[in-house]
């Protein structure tokens, strides 16, 4: 029942492009109906042409004697700005209601995002993310604003065209239509199914890239480090590739149809100009037959802009439904569940116990936890270790809720964390990441991020806890100082401080360490340690490493494989084993060892 619930919610969310709109769709429709009006009125200063011809020819070859020249020149004048004011008019139309989508797709995208876990921006890069409220928005506004409005002059254009083709010389308008039929099947070829899906995925293949072009730009500092070139950043190299592979392969596969189309459009004089040969010798009466040849003459390459119009609208009108699907895609992920008023249930204490969890990531193959349990007790440190893509982050995930748990149940005083209010959850929990993410104000406005009502006195408590001070001393206007402005950037160990600085602020009693001394020199980690020590006090601690002297004095450690506590004890107890942690004890110990000695050779 839930399921179909869940897929009808999500038929009803599927919008088409109109459909973000509002009530200013209305003038995207008065839009396209004065763009219909303005076609119209723009075809008769050709049969003012045809007119003018005509009348010319009949008094041949006394020009002087033809009449109504002036009439007929001033009508075409009169319809050509009419055409052009109401086709102005449409655009302004088209225009307002444009930007307002536009509006209204993006908001309507980041306040969904809004209520989305945090997990989805994990699986999803920010560049994808981007590319997709930016530019499917922006290709949407371009659409309704300019594509649309021509498109449905194009649409109406030949419907008005045709009767006049026909009018004049019904054979002379039939092999004027004949090029016109064959470019219409060629155009059908290529702007059918397999057109929709070609755009889809080149949007597909400029997402992948422009999402891994963005951490590539990101990893710069390692790539310069280590001397490599773009082709150490696989998945970036791949994505370029994959898109020049298709590229290439859709520019080979219309080649010979779109040569075709265009050789199509605009053969019509080479059936004309032959036709109005054989024709003229039969005719009764040769000025009207000269003045009709000379209209056909004039107004069928109107045929060949026209069939362009129409099939690179199709093409545009193909990327603004790819567009709106994009943006779909977002609106149609599942909202973090909040509990009902009924349930919301605060916790009491802050023990945290995981009960048979099992979760998988969307599109995984296996779990990547599976039936774990175990349970970290109020003011005690637990640690995950274990071989990297075990399952050690996952399990910190699912506590805050970045994820939500397939099977089982995960509690915080005896609280499942999905009875428990969102805004309260994350009050009670702490999170200092391997990735430290500082934004661009001042280092004081950074620590009281985590906190918006703390004091002066509090923050700057927080920043000594966290030896921040020596950091604010060599800084040019110390805590007020702005991080990225004019070179001013902390490296990795630096930034680390100061996010442990924001998470002593915040003062929460679960806090979770992920790989938070990863990126920290000897130096920057003895003093993240001596930060830890003020942290979690007294805090219920997860913490996560892959140093394992960061965890030797944890109360419990959890050797994690393959979504699977193998081990757990203390870790005289583990090395007591010989287990999996052992292993990983002398490998580390190796390690140290060996950068002991490359020291020692090095100095001398």
């Amino acid at each position: 029942m839930a399921n179909v619930r869940r897929c009808h919610n999500l038929k009803e969310k599927k919008k088409r492009i109109l459909d973000f709109a509002g009530k200013y769709k209305y003038l995207t429709y008065l839009g396209c109906i004065l763009s219909g009006i303005s076609s119209i009125l723009v075809l008769v200063p050709f049969i003012c042409i045809w007119k003018i011809a005509y009348e010319i020819l009949k008094v041949l070859p006394d020009v002087t004697g033809a009449s109504n020249l002036t009439y007929y020149g001033w009508v075409a004048v009169i319809f050509s700005l009419a055409g052009i004011f109401i086709y102005c008019a449409a655009l302004m139309c088209t225009h307002i209601a444009a930007f307002r989508t536009a509006r209204n797709m993006r908001s309507q995208a980041l306040h969904h995002m809004l209520k989305l876990p945090m997990g989805y921006f994990d699986l999803n890069g920010t560049g994808k993310l981007r590319r997709i409220i930016d530019e499917s928005s922006g290709q949407t506004e371009t659409f309704l604003a300019h594509i649309l409005p021509d498109l449905a002059g194009a649409l109406v254009t030949p419907v008005a065209m045709l009767v006049m083709l026909l009018a004049f010389d019904w054979r002379m308008g039939i092999i004027s239509l004949i090029p016109i039929v064959i470019s219409v099947i060629l155009m059908r070829q290529m702007m059918g199914n397999n057109m929709a899906n070609a755009m889809k995925e080149y949007q597909n293949a400029l997402e992948d890239m422009n999402n891994e072009a963005v951490e590539y730009v990101r990893g710069i500092p390692v790539v310069k480090t280590f001397g490599q070139t773009v082709f150490s950043f696989k998945n970036f190299y791949e994505a370029i590739i994959r898109y020049k592979r298709w590229a290439v392969n859709y520019t080979i596969s219309l080649r010979v149809p779109m040569c075709n189309f265009t050789i199509a459009v605009n053969c019509v004089f080479a059936l004309l100009i032959p036709a109005g040969v054989l024709l003229i010798g039969s005719t009764v009466n040769p000025e009207k037959f000269l003045s009709d040849f000379i209209f056909y003459c004039i107004f069928t390459p109107i045929l060949t802009v026209v069939m362009n119009k129409v099939m690179f609208s199709s093409e545009n009108l193909m990327l603004a439904k790819d567009a709106a699907n994009r943006i779909n895609s977002i609106l149609e992920e599942e909202i973090q569940e909040q509990p009902a008023d009924g349930d919301i249930k605060l916790p009491a204490g802050s023990d945290i116990e995981f009960h048979d969890v099992t979760f998988s990531y969307p599109g995984a193959e296996r779990a990547a936890v599976e039936h774990l349990s175990f349970c970290i007790k109020e003011g005690t440190t637990v640690a995950l270790v274990g071989p990297s893509g075990g399952g050690k982050t996952t399990v910190a995930s699912l506590i805050p809720r970045f994820f939500d748990a397939d099977l089982g149940e995960i509690t915080i005083g005896g609280v499942d964390v999905k009875r428990i209010p969102i805004k309260e959850l994350m009050n009670k929990v702490s999170f200092v990441f391997q990735n430290t993410n500082l934004f661009k104000i001042s280092l004081f406005e950074n620590i009281k991020f985590s906190k918006q009502n703390a004091t002066k006195k509090q923050i700057l408590s927080a920043a000594t806890a966290a030896q921040c001070d020596e950091i604010f001393n060599k800084m040019p206007e110390g805590i007020n100082t702005i991080v990225g402005s004019k070179g001013t950037y902390l490296s990795g160990g630096e930034a680390q401080r100061i996010a442990l600085a924001r998470a002593i602020l915040k003062d929460s009693p679960i806090v979770l360490l992920d790989e938070a001394t990863a990126f920290a020199d000897p130096e920057n980690e003895y003093k993240i340690q001596q930060a830890f020590e003020v942290l979690t006090k007294n805090k219920t601690v997860l913490i996560i490493a892959h140093r394992l002297s960061t965890v030797r004095h944890a109360d419990q450690i959890l050797v994690i494989e393959n979504g699977h506590i193998k081990e757990k004890g203390n870790h005289e107890q583990l090395l007591s084993q010989e287990g999996l942690y052992y292993r990983m004890w002398e490998e580390y110990q190796t390690s140290i060892e060996w950068k002991v000695k490359e020291g020692t050779v090095n100095a001398l």
